[in-house]
């Protein structure tokens, strides 16, 4: 998770072209959302981390202040509830200033046939992944518009790209940011304001090392054999790392990227096209 370092963005971290930009990270506190928080941080950017967890959530904020000196502001949110959303943004706006730069990495992806999914199952993803995603972005949007400028980046998935087999709400979910995206685009393209998805496909985070596992426990099966088999739906034959992903975030967040706006970027090894 921490393995991010202040050389590995180059020159740009010289002249830290985020500083004084106010960067907010839902789920940010691991995997993904941890290497963007150092990515953003690194450029310069203060940081606010909202995740579940508060021992992540202390762990991560004391790893950037020590390696790049942010200000960090973290709280302990449910993304689904959007009143703690509420009082998490307003204090994170206290501590930081306005918002600039909003990443929607919050998430689950649990598995489940269709014919044994229950309504509880369906909504509980829907509510993460994709009403998580809109009631966060409520937050920032009124006040990006006002001020002329904003960057929203809605980490989604290859899942939001195509079909898989027994992740039917996760896929939906997925598909459903994609098109959150490409909308709020459009309506923000003249307001100075980008909105634009990242779709990681399988990632060396937890969530994956916990899907193996349950696999392993479910199946009987190796636990270095599903790992491979994994790695092997890449045709580069590994995962991806989140600071690649993380990386990708960076370059939508600098002020060059003002024309990249509407778009789901794939980091997946080939494995999407």
């Amino acid at each position: 998770m921490n393995n991010f370092k202040k050389n590995d963005l180059g020159s740009l971290f010289v002249s830290k072209p985020l500083k004084g930009q106010h960067a907010l990270i839902t789920g940010g506190s691991r995997g993904i959302g941890a290497a963007i928080s150092n990515a953003l941080a690194a450029l310069g950017a203060n940081i606010s981390l909202l995740a579940r967890d508060n021992k992540t959530l202390i762990n991560q904020s004391d790893h950037l202040k020590a390696e790049f000196g942010a200000n960090v502001f973290y709280a302990s949110t449910d993304i689904t509830n959007e009143e703690e959303i509420d009082g998490s943004f307003n204090r994170s706006i206290d501590a930081n200033g306005p918002i600039d730069i909003l990443i929607n990495n919050a998430g689950i992806g649990k598995s489940m046939p269709f014919h044994k999914m229950d309504l509880d199952f369906w909504k509980a993803t829907l509510d993460l992944n994709l009403t998580g995603t809109f009631l966060c972005t409520k937050q920032v949007y009124e006040n990006m518009r006002e001020r002329g400028y904003g960057r929203i980046i809605n980490i989604s998935s290859t899942v939001g790209l195509r079909g898989y087999p027994y992740i039917a709400a996760y896929t939906a979910s997925k598909h459903a940011v994609i098109g959150l995206t490409r909308t709020l685009a459009l309506e923000a393209v003249k307001k100075g304001i980008t909105v634009n998805a990242i779709c990681p496909g399988y990632t060396e985070t937890d969530l994956v090392s916990e899907a193996i596992d349950n696999i392993a426990k479910t199946s009987g099966r190796d636990k270095k054999n599903i790992k491979t088999e994994i790695e092997n739906m890449s045709p580069m034959g590994r995962l991806v790392t989140p600071e690649e992903v993380a990386e990708s975030v960076a370059w939508l967040c600098l002020p060059s990227s003002a024309s990249i706006t509407g778009q789901a970027i794939v980091v997946a090894g080939g494995s999407v096209m």
